[in-house]
């Protein structure tokens, strides 16, 4: 470990903070979507772009910053990154039109993106392998905690003070981690400075990875196939110019020459695809089938968010002592055991059983999350810290969006384009019960590859 002045625990404490409020900042605005549609007029469409912009932005950014930060310095792109968050979130606070909200919620995932490609990496520069895991472990931990309290928090916050209190809260955040950063974070890491920035890379990258993630979001629309394709095709042209470059903004090689750090990375895109819409199917199920408030709902669903964030500290503990991969494995099973226990779903399925399953997923996943980002960290060179951080954070968001395209296209396919509360029951069991079998599939394919990794390295 580099000798630095700056102490470890200061580097976490504000990596744990901007952990927290990130996710809060996606997920609290969900529940003010409505309030917000009816302030600016909006309808369907445009009121998911509220949403979706954030999580597009922060997607598609999160590469390039990763290697700019590996290049320029991942101290001065987080403490930017935060200063960036909070100007666009107190400037959100303000917006007087839709256009403008979207503008800035664009601008907030980009903030997102400069802190999530550089808060894991600065983490596992001032650890040692030995005690990484535990750190990463605490990360993951208000990662999870800031999407279980943000229902809680993102609802007395709009319930007393309006939506744009939401804007407001992670201003006031931003603008105290950037302080935090620049006193308390003396030292820089930047393993590649004096390598050039490709360029070209990255504005090959940007619209290809915007492209495709917009259109996979809006299947199976005819226009949105066709953008699909195209993303794609954009994304091959660009593996192709990265392997032909020297210093290539993404390091593409590292997925054939690193067998450790593909697999790892392959598996956590498997497992964000195959939860991240459970939420979203069991709440429509607990709302539309079961008749539930979305407060009694809400208090069902934080059970699989809370119990991951119980797990995912001690679970990074543990990789310290146990090679990752069987932690990370075990994880995956879990979880698949989990989703196996969702696609008996039937009208009638009493909350106790609900709870189990979700538990089960929590326990999987807080078992899986922290060892797989410590293996991931701990198989590049520091000098690809940044690019490595940046991956990891767009294997979750690419994953997400995987999820929920795969479980909308299930449900127009049984039920069709409906409102939710027009669906026939039955019809809505089983697609709920299809999209968990599906991702129950893949999740084992996501355990072979979790397994087939081979032994970390440090």
């Amino acid at each position: 470990m580099t000798e630095s002045p700056t102490r470890p625990a200061v580097v976490l404490a504000l990596v744990m903070v901007s952990s927290f409020f990130t996710p809060f900042i996606g997920a609290a605005v969900n529940l003010a979507l409505p309030e917000m549609a009816a302030d600016f007029g909006l309808g369907t469409v445009a009121m998911s772009w509220i949403a979706m912009s954030y999580l597009l932005s922060s997607a598609v950014f999160l590469v390039p910053l990763g290697k700019l930060a590996d290049l320029v310095g991942r101290r001065r792109i987080f403490l930017w990154g935060n200063v960036v968050l909070a100007g666009a979130s107190a400037l959100g606070a303000l917006a007087p039109t839709v256009g403008i909200l979207l503008a800035l919620r664009m601008t907030q995932g980009l903030g997102s993106a400069m802190v999530f490609s550089t808060g894991m990496a600065m983490v596992t520069e001032v650890y040692p392998p030995h005690d990484r895991g535990r750190a990463i472990g605490w990360s993951v931990t208000a990662v999870y905690s800031g999407l279980a309290l943000s229902p809680v928090l993102g609802g007395l916050l709009i319930s007393g003070l309006g939506w744009r209190s939401l804007f407001v809260v992670p201003a006031l955040v931003g603008v105290g981690v950037a302080l935090g950063a620049r006193r308390g974070i003396r030292t820089e890491w930047a393993e590649a400075r004096g390598e050039r920035y490709d360029r070209k890379g990255a504005l090959l990258y940007v619209p290809a990875m915007t492209v495709f993630m917009y259109g996979f979001a809006h299947l199976p629309q005819v226009l949105a196939i066709a953008l699909t394709l195209a993303g794609l095709a954009g994304l091959l042209v660009f593996v192709r110019v990265e392997l032909a470059t020297e210093t290539p903004v993404f390091e593409v090689r590292l997925f054939t020459t690193n067998r450790l750090f593909a697999l790892a990375n392959l598996a956590a895109l498997i497992n964000y695809a195959t939860t991240f819409a459970v939420t979203f199917v069991l709440s429509l199920y607990l709302q539309v089938v079961q008749g539930m408030t979305p407060r009694e709902a809400g208090l069902i669903l934080v059970a699989q968010p809370l119990v991951m964030a119980v797990v995912a500290s001690r679970s990074g503990r543990w990789s310290d002592r146990v090679d990752p991969r069987w932690l990370a494995s075990a994880g995956m099973a879990v979880t698949l055991a989990g989703l196996l226990l969702l696609t008996f779903l039937q009208e009638d399925t009493p909350t106790w059983f609900l709870l189990a399953a979700l538990a089960v997923l929590g326990l999987g996943f807080g078992l899986f999350s922290s060892p797989n980002t410590n293996s991931i960290m701990g198989s590049v060179e520091k000098r690809h810290l940044g690019l490595a951080s940046g991956t990891v954070g767009t294997m979750r968001l690419t994953g997400q969006m995987l999820s929920m395209g795969v479980a909308t296209l299930v449900l127009q396919a049984f039920v069709g384009d409906v409102p939710p509360g027009a669906a026939p029951h039955a019809e809505f069991i089983r697609a709920a019960d299809t999209i968990f079998l599906v991702f129950a599939a893949l999740c084992a394919l996501g355990v072979w590859a979790s397994l087939g990794r081979g032994r970390r390295r440090d």
